[in-house]
């Protein structure tokens, strides 16, 4: 399609194409409730999702009282991956909707993730969409600078050769939707639950440039969208 308006399509992971965060959620209050931290379920998605969890090692600290470890870590994240490998699921309609793409943009598309490079592999073979991203996977762990921080995402446009001012990226999270504007690209909110931890306007407050439900709707509203020139 060469009338495509953008360059290439950069993906966040956990939320947009895969239901992972409250898996890891889970993991991580049962984890911050055994160091004393009485802290439920949906306080962990309010406080830790869309943020690496090692970013926020501090905030544990101060909570629990406990010095955190690389021990603990290593913990966190071995039971973090079998609770994943056991229990993921897809974003509904993404790996479609990622394949769709790939074919238009003759593979131009990445990953850029928060997460540890690990963890995004992992998912993204059990949901079958690893081969769509071979060899384009970014990890902000990797980086300078975690998100909202736009590192990942500039590494991730220059590696695939395309201006940033030229990518549309998708994303579910206040944290990550700021990344993505910084980095200068078109950034399209992934929330369909307006009432979730990122609702629309919560998206749109940081400079999110539509706000869309359902992961089918990703192709065609890419395809129709109109760059300013």
């Amino acid at each position: 399609m060469t009338d495509f308006p953008f360059d290439a399509v950069l993906f966040d992971c956990d939320g947009v194409l895969v239901d992972s965060e409250p898996i890891t959620s889970h993991v991580l209050t049962q984890m911050l409730n055994e160091l004393g931290w009485a802290i439920t379920h949906e306080e962990t998605m309010r406080i830790f999702t869309g943020k690496a969890v090692k970013d926020e090692l501090p905030l544990i600290q101060s909570r629990t009282g406990v010095t955190i470890t690389p021990a603990w870590f290593d913990e966190f994240r071995q039971r973090r991956n079998v609770a994943l490998d056991r229990d993921l699921l897809e974003i509904p309609g993404a790996p479609d909707a990622v394949r769709a793409l790939h074919q238009v943009l003759d593979g131009r598309i990445a990953v850029a993730s928060g997460a540890d490079r690990i963890k995004v592999e992992l998912q993204l073979e059990k949901v079958g969409i690893a081969e769509c991203f071979d060899g384009r996977v970014f990890s902000g762990h990797e980086m300078p600078r975690s998100k909202p921080f736009p590192d990942v995402y500039l590494a991730a446009a220059k590696s695939l050769g395309v201006d940033p001012a030229r990518c549309a990226i998708v994303e579910d999270t206040v944290t990550g939707a700021t990344a993505g504007v910084a980095a200068g690209a078109t950034v399209f909110g992934y929330s369909p639950d307006a009432n979730g931890h990122s609702g629309a306007e919560a998206l749109r407050a940081v400079g999110v440039a539509h706000v869309f439900t359902d992961m089918k709707q990703l192709p065609a509203l890419l395809a129709g969208w109109q760059l300013a020139r």
